[in-house]
């Protein structure tokens, strides 16, 4: 599938090879894809599975907002979806043991997400934006960051 996927990939790449070099094409064609896959996903549990509601948590005496658990559950699949590519299809010259890049990615991944939903909260609560638009303005900050902690840190 890796294979497949970078030969898909190969085909457009001599649009932006003055741009950028094969690694930071792929990390950036399939972020891109990762990143509309969570918009997707975010605006699709946002809006119909958590309802624009609040949802209170009994066990823990505690009320989370649809797009706190919106942004939460994209996380969790954005994160599995994200690292398969990083390491099959982005970072294969790596040497570091798969374990070792899970847990590096985890780390970068907690970093960033939890970055992404201070701001995404921060949009929301303090600028009053619509959460759907607060996700996509934050995430686009926070790609920049990912990038440089994937690039030097986790896929080193």
């Amino acid at each position: 599938m890796s294979e497949l996927i970078r030969r898909f990939l190969d085909i457009f790449y001599p649009i932006v090879s003055k741009i950028f070099d094969k690694t930071t094409y792929y990390y950036a064609a399939c972020g891109a894809a990762n990143l509309v896959l969570s918009w997707v996903l975010f605006f699709l549990f946002y809006q119909f599975v958590f309802q624009q509601k609040l949802w209170y948590v009994s066990h823990i005496d505690f009320v989370f907002t649809s797009y706190t658990l919106s942004a939460f559950t994209c996380f969790i699949i954005s994160f599995c979806v994200g690292f398969l590519l990083m390491k099959y299809v982005v970072f294969v010259q790596s040497e570091l043991k798969g374990r070792i890049q899970l847990f590096r990615y985890g780390l970068s991944a907690i970093i960033t997400s939890t970055a992404n939903w201070l701001l995404l909260k921060t949009l929301v609560e303090l600028f009053y934006f619509y959460p759907s638009i607060a996700n996509v303005l934050s995430t686009c900050i926070v790609v920049v960051i990912s990038y440089l902690i994937q690039r030097n840190f986790t896929f080193k």
